[in-house]
Parts: C-alpha cells; sequence; structure tokens
C-alpha cells in the first residue's frame, strides 16, 4: 500500500494540524497496540519517551490512551533521547518503544518514531501495516485485558550509565573544559550530566527548555550560539546535539563546524587501523561530500551509500555486517554500542581521541577537503507536484548532462517537510551555484 502517514523518520507534521492530532495519534497508538499485542495477553510493555516540546504533553497522553486500550502496558520515560529510547526498548524488554520528537525541527511540529524489541527502529514493512490498521476498525481489549501506565523514574540515569560504558576504561575528562549545547531538548539534562562525572569543566548551553525554545537560535542546526560560548570561555571544544540528541555537531577551540561527514572520516580512519571497521566499509547517505568518498577511497576503505534517512543507513549496516555509518546532517551510529544515531555518544568517542592522540580539537576535525556543495530548498502547498512539471524535469536533465564528469546533482521530496531539496556538488563552485539556482528558480516557478 502507498503510505500516507510514516515518512521518512515516523509520523511528523505540525502539532494539532493533520496528521499530527490528538485524535490521529491516539489512532496511531491503538494501531501500534494491535499490531504488537498478538498473543491475547496484556502483559506487552512499551516504552515512551519524549522531547521538551509543549505539545509532547499531549501526545503521551493520547498514545497513552490508544495503547492501553488495546491491551499495552505504558512505561513512561519523560523528556529523554531518542537513542536511549531504543536502549531502553530491549533492556526492560519491551515489544515497541516510541519517542516523541520532531528532532531538529522547532516547537510547533511534532513526531512519533517507532523501534521494535530489538531497539532498531521498524521497517517499513511493518510501518505499513500499522497505518493499515489505522485506516481499519482496531478491536480494543477486552475490560479485562485493559494495559496499565507507570511513570519510570530513572531512564534517565540508566542511558547515561549505558554511555558512559562506551568511554574507554580508566579515562577521563580532567582538564578538558567542553561547550555542550543540548538545543532546549531532550538531553538537556543527561548531556551536561555525563561529562561532568567524566571529569570535563561543563559549560551548558541550551538547557533551559520551556516548551519553545527547542532548537531556536541553538543545537546542531545553529550551532552560532555554541561557537560564541568556546570562544568567550576559551573552551577546548563543543558539542552540539539536536532535539532529540540523535544528532551531533563538534565545534573545535577556534568555534569552527566540523558536520558529520568529518566525524565519521576521523572515526572510519582510527577504526581501519585498529581493524575495529568491519568490511572496512562507512555506511552513508546520497547527501554525503564527495570529498569524504575520495577520502576513503585513498586509504583503501569503501563509502557504501543509502537513501536518506538515518533509518536507511541502518538497514544497510545490519544487512552487510558494518559497525559504522551516519549522515552528513550529524547522525552517527555506531553498532557496537547503539541501534540508533546517538549524538552523545558519538561526541565522547569524539573527546577520547582528543585524549588518545593528545591532538586539539582543529586537528580531527578536518580529515579531508570537501568537494564545494550547495543544498537549496523550495517549500511547496498541498496537493502541489513541481518536480512532475516539464520544465522543471527539462531544467533538472539539462544540469545533469552539464555535471557528468564534473561533479553529482540529487533533487528529493524532503521526508519529514513539505520541501524540494535540491543539492548538487563540483569542484567550480560558480558553476555549482548556476546550476542550482536554474533548478530552484524553475521549481519556485512550478509552485
Amino acid at each position: 500500500m502507498t503510505r500516507k502517514l510514516f515518512g521518512t523518520d515516523g509520523v511528523r507534521g505540525k502539532a494539532n494540524i493533520h496528521p499530527m492530532t490528538a485524535e490521529m495519534a491516539l489512532k496511531i497508538g491503538a494501531a501500534a497496540g494491535r499490531y504488537f499485542r498478538n498473543d491475547g495477553s496484556n502483559g506487552h510493555r512499551v516504552v515512551i519517551g519524549k522531547d521538551t516540546r509543549l505539545s509532547g504533553y499531549m501526545f503521551e497522553n493520547a498514545l497513552t490512551a490508544g495503547l492501553t486500550s488495546t491491551g499495552m502496558n505504558v512505561l513512561l520515560l519523560g523528556p529523554i533521547p531518542t537513542p536511549a529510547v531504543g536502549l531502553l526498548t530491549t533492556s526492560m524488554r519491551a515489544g515497541v518503544g516510541i519517542m516523541i520528537s520532531a528532532s531538529h525541527n522547532p516547537h510547533h511540529d511534532n513526531g512519533i518514531k517507532f523501534f521494535g524489541p530489538d531497539g532498531f527502529k521498524l521497517s517499513d514493512e511493518a510501518e505499513a501495516e500499522i497505518e493499515e490498521l489505522v485506516a481499519g476498525v482496531i478491536e480494543p481489549a477486552q475490560a479485562n485485558n485493559i494495559g496499565r501506565a507507570k511513570r519510570i523514574d530513572d531512564g534517565r540515569f540508566r542511558y547515561a550509565e549505558r554511555v558512559k560504558a562506551t568511554f574507554p576504561h580508566g579515562m577521563r575528562l580532567d582538564g578538558l573544559k567542553v561547550v555542550i549545547d543540548c538545543a532546549n531538548g531532550a538531553g538537556y539534562k543527561v548531556a551536561p550530566e555525563v561529562l561532568w562525572e567524566l571529569g570535563a569543566t561543563v559549560i551548558p548551553v541550551g538547557v533551559t527548555p520551556d516548551g519553545f525554545n527547542i532548537n531556536d537560535g541553538c543545537g546542531s542546526t545553529s550551532p552560532m550560539s555554541a561557537a560564541e560560548t568556546i570562544l568567550s570561555h576559551g573552551a577546548d571544544v563543543g558539542i552540539c546535539l539536536d532535539g532529540d540528541a540523535d544528532r551531533v555537531m563538534i565545534l573545535d577551540e577556534t568555534g569552527q563546524v566540523a558536520d558529520g561527514d568529518q566525524i565519521m572520516a576521523l572515526f572510519a580512519g582510527r577504526w581501519a587501523k585498529t581493524g575495529k571497521l568491519n568490511g572496512g566499509t562507512l555506511v552513508a547517505t546520497v547527501m554525503s561530500n564527495l570529498g569524504l568518498e575520495r577520502h576513503l577511497n585513498a586509504q583503501g576503505l569503501a563509502l557504501l551509500r543509502t537513501a536518506v534517512g538515518d533509518r536507511h543507513v541502518v538497514e544497510a549496516m545490519r544487512a552487510g555486517g558494518f559497525n559504522l555509518g551516519g549522515e552528513q546532517s550529524g547522525h552517527i551510529v555506531m553498532t557496537d554500542y547503539a541501534t540508533t544515531g546517538d549524538g552523545l555518544l558519538a561526541g565522547l568517542q569524539f573527546l577520547a581521541a582528543m585524549i588518545e592522540t593528545g591532538q586539539k580539537a582543529s586537528g580531527l576535525t578536518r580529515s579531508f577537503e570537501t568537494v564545494p556543495q550547495m543544498l537549496k530548498n523550495v517549500r511547496y502547498g498541498v496537493g502541489q507536484t513541481p518536480l512532475e512539471a516539464d520544465k522543471v524535469k527539462a531544467v533538472i536533465a539539462d544540469a545533469e548532462a552539464k555535471l557528468i564528469g564534473k561533479g553529482r546533482l540529487l533533487i528529493r521530496k524532503s521526508g519529514t517537510e513539505p520541501l524540494v531539496r535540491v543539492m548538487a556538488e563540483c569542484e567550480d563552485a560558480d558553476f555549482l551555484a548556476r546550476v542550482v539556482d536554474g533548478i530552484v528558480a524553475e521549481v519556485e516557478a512550478a509552485v
């Protein structure tokens, strides 16, 4: 069936506008409960985490109502990073995990992400079956089989201990001054706590959520505040998380930002030298810079590209037995430690590299020279299909022909927002700008 609810990372949209309404969340919860509760008992567990958006209260309650109506027992974790939900789904022996978050989006958006009992995000097939249940009549549980709900107060601490366990045994962060920007999001308590417990001098940014300021001028998508804090405090390094703490950007001591490509290049090279990089392969998406691919190939390593979305990266990693992957946007997936992207975990691995090598952050964040890359977005309205317009198709075909042997072009619809994303890479920056701007102009004309 054609999926209408689920995108590249669960269900997402503006709060109180379809599909992100309380009514729909209740149906989704009931459908998920019916999908996972398949043996007639009411012993099935589901864990629910959320970030700090105001609408999280509404969706938490609606999902709980739907799930308990079909016999699921709900464990409420409160504000907690997305990777913690994947972890606690397995450690608490739950049948399903749910994270209420719209990740790096502004506060008025929200989303619902699902994890299976193995802690990994659900497959396309599972999401399609849940969506089919939403569209039908969902059979409720008998009165004596209605589920219960219980709040879990120590989920954050369980996650903190697991993340610290990934840090090299006996190593401490004493003497390191670390800026941690939590985007006023799900990691606002646990991330500074972990760094402090490991010995760092912690300078927190974005740790005063009010329901509206998540990702607002802070976090991985807006690292300027963290950069200014690094310079004003003379910090050694900055770690910028996004709203649900599954992405990270690393800032060096000068405030320079290193994206996911640079972080993955560093980790891949270090892991390969110690024989830890499975298959000599890094898994990344079609958005990763061509410079990363060239850098890996020069070391005899391979880059396996997937469709955009960390879920697609993880699926390819599991299929090929690879243990390192991620996205340019900052999802860093290390399946030796976690089932999904984990910004704090990746930040700790970077800090460990600083200590082990004795290098400053700036010596580790510039593994390769990037090929000039330009990305522009064009917003479209409900029902519009700009990529099907003849003039848009023609300008894209012309651009692809001109880029043969010089670079590459990627045009796609966002899976989380009504945006057409136009991305191109080329050594000639002026030519690159003309190509992208020409396509953007035609897409804008079509909408």
